[in-house]
């Protein structure tokens, strides 16, 4: 814990995913006085965007690009990972009916696969739609059929977005689409193929990214809040949130180490910021909040994941950063190669870290198989995807990921309107990042909200909530100028200017 002082503000943190810790990193940019105390469940930082080691071989829970527009966030990554950036070219491709398919769209690619009489079929589904648009865009198929057709939505969406989410795609809201692929209709999606332009930022060309994984830049920023005077605690996991009326007083936090011992501990503070799924933040008060706000959490829902990360006995199966799975004969979904996003994840170049990424449920068939069934699942399906055969594996490595993805079913708008309002009438607590707002954020966005949050303790009044709400994907956004200006007054005053 950090030594504090009757001149210092405790802030406590919940959480040391990327979320958390910039809401600790930030606060110690705008003021000496806050003291944040960092608390994570797990043995390592980084959340969902921590790397993951095995004998020597480093890799991702799922690919994590650096890409933004959101220059305070820029700014941090920089701040952070100084010369430990590096320049990757993306290449990622779909495989689709035992054909591959360049993602983003290469027309002379597309229709090459697809065959002229399909392409024409998908032209005039299109035009169908596009004459007659579902009046209401209540869900993702609304959503996707309104900008793609029907034909194209059947080839490309419903098969991979029911094995992601493992609902169908009429059950998912039209909010999910909005946000992650907002700026993307079948015009837009030809145009940025024969011309080459592409401002779409699920569909950028390049990216930056820590040359030892995205865990490199957590695990420098846990190293710079410490050294500040802050601490960052794993093996730390928080089971209760006090509080006094509409006022946290206090967490309780039990931890253990290596040895077995395990401990409770009390921590009061001013101001808490929390990231944990928001489900469970809701079971964690004393007293209890309202019986229909535990109601409503409870129906918010969540996909979790597992990767099994295969190493082969070769170098490089294919060239691809990741490749999406929409074939029905897997179950795998996505698969990395993780040697194409940095060389240095690997001890031996001679050799390749093939990530095979499922998503499930915690207790179904594939989260409850063992790790030696996993990676035999694994093995044969990258050889029935003809990208490497199975007796080339010479090791491998299972993580499982409860709580990856909010789930955006027909319930969870409601139930999260009731959650939030709850959590606003409290005076000093906030909750920020994809988990702590049950939003599919991406990790810029995370990190924005966790930057409000801390400034709101410094005296400004940004929404949280309001990060990535009705506004295009994150290449569009961009701070408006005039919170940019009214912030720079306020910290100005404190020695700090958001330029």
């Amino acid at each position: 814990m950090s030594d504090l002082t009757k001149d210092t503000i405790p802030v406590v943190v919940i959480g040391g995913g990327p979320a958390g810790l910039t809401a600790a990193y930030e606060l110690q940019k705008l003021s000496d006085k806050h003291v944040p105390q960092v608390y994570e469940s797990s043995d390592m930082v980084g959340g969902i965007s921590r790397t993951e080691t095995h004998n020597g071989y480093r890799f991702d829970i799922g690919g994590h690009r650096f890409f933004t527009k959101v220059q305070e966030v820029e700014d941090m990554w920089h701040e952070v990972m100084g010369t430990d950036f590096i320049t990757v070219q993306r290449l990622s491709r779909i495989f689709y009916r035992d054909k591959f398919y360049d993602y983003p769209l290469r027309i002379f690619n597309a229709l090459g696969n697809i065959g002229p009489y399909e392409t024409y079929k998908i032209i005039g589904s299109f035009v169908k739609w596009k004459l007659r648009p579902r009046p209401q865009e209540d869900t993702f198929e609304d959503w996707v059929v309104n900008r793609f057709g029907g034909r194209l939505y059947m080839h490309f969406f419903h098969s991979y977005t029911k094995k992601v989410w493992g609902i169908p795609p009429s059950e998912i809201r039209a909010d999910w689409a909005a946000q992650r692929i907002k700026n993307l209709s079948l015009p837009k999606a030809v145009w940025n193929a024969i011309s080459g332009a592409n401002d779409t930022a699920s569909l950028i060309e390049e990216f930056q990214y820590p040359r030892l994984g995205p865990g490199m830049m957590w695990e420098k920023t846990r190293d710079m809040i410490r050294e500040k005077g802050g601490s960052v605690e794993t093996h730390s996991e928080v089971t209760q949130v006090n509080r006094d009326g509409n006022r946290v007083t206090s967490i309780d936090v039990r931890h253990w180490n290596e040895d077995g011992e395990k401990w409770t501990e009390r921590v009061e503070g001013e101001e808490f910021i929390n990231s944990m799924a928001v489900r469970d933040l809701i079971h964690a008060f004393d007293p209890p909040p309202p019986p229909e706000v535990i109601e409503a959490a409870d129906r918010l829902r969540y996909r979790d994941f597992l990767i099994v990360t295969l190493i082969l006995d070769h170098a490089d199966p294919f060239p691809d950063n990741w490749i999406y799975i929409h074939s029905p004969k897997v179950k795998v979904g996505r698969i990395q190669n993780f040697r194409a996003w940095s060389a240095e994840m690997l001890p031996d170049q001679n050799t390749s870290s093939i990530g095979m990424e499922y998503f499930c449920q915690k207790g179904d068939g594939l989260w409850s198989s063992s790790d030696q069934e996993l990676k035999e699942l694994a093995s044969t399906e990258l050889e029935k995807l003809n990208l490497a055969n199975a007796d080339t594996v010479v090791d491998y490595s299972v993580i499982r990921q409860p709580k990856a993805y909010p789930v955006y079913d027909g319930e969870y708008k409601e139930a999260l309107d009731t959650v939030s309002d709850w959590l606003k009438t409290l005076e000093n607590f906030q909750t920020v990042g994809r988990n702590g707002l049950h939003r599919y954020n991406n990790q810029d966005h995370s990190m924005l909200s966790a930057m409000y949050a801390a400034r709101n303790i410094m005296g400004e009044d940004n929404d949280v909530w309001d990060v990535n709400v009705e506004r295009s994907y994150h290449e569009e956004f961009e701070a408006k100028p005039e919170k940019k200006r009214a912030a720079n007054a306020q910290l100005k005053k404190k020695g700090a200017v958001l330029e």
